[in-house]
């Protein structure tokens, strides 16, 4: 067991593959869901090539600086297979920077379904097969295994962690949600509720959300926030616990938070202020389930995540938009597994991307603001309209294809 205070930094790489205006006039005519050129809202392309240069490739170049400069950094990282196919045909640099990064040893690459799905609860065939194609895919670009499950957005219930420990998962990682977690704290290593060897982290939203939502927000109480304020609440929050867990999107540094906020220039004199500290370093998820052991069970027999006010599932599947999308969805699953079309199987797939229930959420207030923010359509009907007609046109195909 290891006394040193350590931060667990976990970021989650993921773009979607987001639907053009597909209109009712182009099913059975046109099968091109997902490009367009004419509205940049949409064009996967270019909304890749910007969140680039404005994230990926400054964040990974200063995470090298950092790797290069402090032998205790250390990071893990999730990226999703529609994220890596994206980097491999708009911009294979942001691949390559990547690559550079899990070379050093000290970044750690986790286990999550290849089409940010949340096809665990609709399922657990089709999530099997994507955790396995994820496996594979990172296996082929990075040369390394993965041994930690991060489900999409984070999305975790007990039985997600007997499945895991079932298949030789470490450890999986959650949402530490007070109404779970109660008097007691994220700071620590859990164990599941049912299971014997597998370790749970669990997310330290309030010191997370800092970063990830407030960090350039005047009007909260916290601005401006400094590394070494930061440090402060850092060994605050450590002060009788071993593990602080920072799980956050990776666009947070440079997308979410731009450049100008001063993210980056943060984030450089926050890791040199906390590693200062000999009593201080960074964790990967895989050390840190080493390190600590756990001091308790968590049970969570509903699903919990990372998402809006409720860290639930209605962020995807909350009103009777989403709830349609997701029966027209999963009804087609044994038809389009047993055509054998590989091209027909690659839409569905790509139609199970969270993203495109995420946008049809239909939520008021701060969660609403959240999802419009994310969203490349004018209102979650536009949403749910080119999404069913993608939906019509791949069972069009399927028909086809029978009748053939």
């Amino acid at each position: 067991m290891n006394d040193r205070r350590g931060i667990t930094l976990y970021l989650h790489v993921h773009q979607p593959w987001r639907l053009r205006q597909y209109s009712v006039f182009d099913t059975a005519q046109r099968h091109d869901y997902f490009s367009d050129g004419h509205n940049p809202a949409q064009n996967n392309q270019q909304i890749f090539h910007k969140i680039a240069r404005k994230s990926y490739l400054p964040m990974n170049a200063l995470l090298q600086k950092m790797l290069r400069k402090y032998p205790d950094f250390k990071l893990s990282l999730s990226m999703s297979g529609t994220f890596l196919e994206q980097a491999q045909q708009f911009n294979p640099e942001v691949l390559e920077s990547f690559k550079r990064l899990v070379a050093t040893g000290r970044v750690e690459i986790l286990s999550s379904p290849y089409h940010h799905s949340l096809a665990f609860f609709y399922s657990l065939q089709e999530f099997e097969t994507q955790i396995e194609l994820h496996r594979q895919a990172i296996r082929r670009i990075f040369g390394v295994e993965t041994r930690v499950l991060a489900n999409t957005e984070l999305a975790y219930n007990d039985q997600l962690a007997k499945w895991a420990e079932n298949h030789n998962f470490s450890g999986v990682l959650a949402e530490g949600w007070d109404p779970i977690l109660d008097w007691r704290s994220p700071n620590y290593v859990y164990r599941p509720s049912g299971t014997e060897k597998i370790g749970l982290l669990l997310k330290n939203y309030r010191l997370s959300d800092d970063l990830a939502f407030r960090f350039s927000n005047r009007n909260w109480n916290g601005w401006p926030l400094t590394a070494e304020k930061f440090n402060a609440w850092a060994m605050d929050s450590l002060q009788h616990a071993p593990l602080l867990n920072l799980f956050m999107d990776y666009e947070t540094f440079g997308e979410h938070q731009w450049s100008e906020t001063g993210i980056f220039d943060f984030f450089e004199s926050f890791v040199g202020c906390w590693l200062n500290n000999p009593d201080n370093t960074f964790y990967t998820v895989s050390e840190a389930l080493s390190a600590q052991r756990p001091v308790g069970e968590i049970s969570m027999p509903s699903p919990v995540t990372w998402a809006d006010s409720e860290r639930d599932l209605t962020a995807w599947n909350g009103n009777d938009l989403q709830s349609e999308a997701l029966r027209y969805l999963y009804d087609l699953e044994s038809s389009i597994l047993s055509s054998g079309d590989e091209s027909l199987i690659s839409d569905w797939r790509r139609l199970q991307t969270s993203d495109h229930l995420y946008y049809m959420c239909t939520k008021w207030f701060t969660d609403g603001d959240v999802h419009a923010y994310f969203s490349p359509y004018d209102s979650p009907y536009d949403a749910f309209l080119y999404y069913m007609n993608a939906i019509r046109d791949v069972r069009w195909r399927l028909s086809q294809q029978i009748q053939a």
